[in-house]
């Protein structure tokens, strides 16, 4: 999973939580994205990462999910030529109106639930425990919205949630 900006990379931390609480054998990296050029190649920009170097972060044949603040076509143009095709990228949509912050992120599908529901859906080797948590997923998006029309504000969960707690172990 990879991440670029604040909001993106706040979600895919978020994600990555859910999906190692409920996942624990899945072995998921993160890659924080802080210059855009370094996703061209050498060849293409002086910030270009050799392609050894990409793929030692990105690989060549696991699937890779991006958060993204921005245009979702951006990274691809950035990522045309690396060998690893295999990505998928969450970003912004044109969705959203007045709304809470969370919400905005759920319009474009660019939140913890729907970055799961991707994790998911490109691992079809999770089987079962895959479907559970797919499920469990579009279940709290649908608390989600029905908290926010009747609160006006993202569920405590969301607003309160951080790294440290949800990865705290009992």
């Amino acid at each position: 999973m990879a991440c670029c900006g604040d909001t993106p990379t706040l979600e895919i931390v978020a994600a990555v939580s859910v999906l190692r609480e409920h996942l624990p054998e899945l072995k998921i990296r993160v890659v924080n994205v802080v210059d855009l050029m370094r996703l061209q190649p050498q060849s293409e920009h002086p910030h270009g990462l050799s392609d050894r170097n990409y793929d030692s972060l990105f690989t060549r044949d696991k699937p890779i999910i991006v958060g993204f603040h921005g245009y979702p076509w951006l990274v691809h143009r950035l990522t045309y030529s690396r060998p690893n095709r295999n990505i998928h990228v969450r970003g912004y949509v044109e969705e959203g109106t007045i709304t809470t912050p969370f919400d905005i992120r759920v319009q474009n599908k660019l939140d913890r639930f729907h970055l799961v529901q991707d994790v998911v859906d490109r691992l079809p080797q999770l089987g079962t425990k895959g479907a559970y948590l797919k499920q469990m997923v579009k279940d709290k998006l649908v608390e989600h919205k029905q908290y926010i029309d009747k609160h006006g504000q993202d569920l405590p969960e969301i607003r309160n949630w951080n790294w440290v707690d949800a990865n705290r172990k009992e």
